[in-house]
């Protein structure tokens, strides 16, 4: 795997065990707002610290379309074709390490919700969901139908301006961006979720939303419009299972 040659840019090693499946994601946008760290604290266990830059917390709105879906030794399988994806994220550390969390990952593949469900345990959600392209703008909508957590729609259009650029370390395009964990709770244990990718080729970005309310669905306040956008054409990721790495009491 290619993608493995360029790890210096991350803060910490690849594991070593084998990854098991590759994905590619398409059409991407970053909406980020700050938000209430103490808001969060409420929503997200106790097991894990909020994460900042420079004292403020924040979370992203990230729509895109999956493609590529290949396992470890095996060719793009046949029966997962494209499909969208939204979620809603933030930034947290476990033990010092850091990572994202995951408030909802709405998609509009019912394959995907129920693996995803039953192998991380992460929060997917059916929704309904379309994704089109004119030249570079984007049409985005998605309404999560998932009985499991309140609807939550977003509608919009977005597309790249300028050129683009990898983000500096230490900045905060770089922090936002530049995660290679997810943490989730499953049952009485927390686990990490490794990725790996090159690093993001970004563009800004500029976005009209029609209707943006997932991240209330889920409890969390933003002020509209995003203070920081930046899009993403195309970027290939492999995924490891997830692993043990503590243990979560209420």
């Amino acid at each position: 795997m290619t993608l493995l040659n360029e790890v210096n840019h991350r803060s910490f090693p690849v594991p070593k065990e084998p990854w098991v499946m590759a994905q590619t994601w398409n059409h991407l946008l970053f909406a980020h707002y700050p938000v209430s760290k103490s808001l969060l604290r409420s929503l997200i266990p106790n097991c894990f610290e909020i994460d900042t830059f420079e004292d403020n917390a924040w979370i992203s709105i990230v729509p895109f379309l999956m493609s590529g879906i290949r396992i470890h030794g095996i060719r793009e399988l046949p029966f997962t074709p494209e499909f969208a994806e939204l979620n809603v994220r933030t930034y947290v550390t476990f033990r010092g390490k850091p990572g994202v969390y995951f408030f909802s990952l709405d998609a509009n593949s019912k394959l995907a919700v129920i693996l995803a469900n039953n192998t991380y345990d992460l929060p997917y959600m059916h929704a309904k969901m379309k994704i089109t392209r004119q030249n570079k703008t984007v049409n985005f909508y998605s309404e999560r139908t998932d009985s499991r957590a309140k609807t939550g729609i977003f509608s919009g259009t977005y597309r790249p301006v300028g050129d683009v650029y990898m983000a500096n370390t230490g900045t905060l395009e770089h922090w936002l961006t530049e995660q290679y964990l997810l943490y989730v709770i499953k049952k009485n244990g927390v686990y990490e979720g490794n990725i790996h990718h090159k690093p993001w080729p970004l563009q800004h970005a500029e976005a009209t939303f029609k209707m943006n309310t997932v991240a209330q669905s889920m409890g969390i306040h933003i002020e509209e419009p995003s203070p920081l956008l930046q899009y993403c054409e195309k970027l290939d990721v492999i995924v490891w299972p997830p692993k043990k790495v503590g243990i979560y009491e209420t």
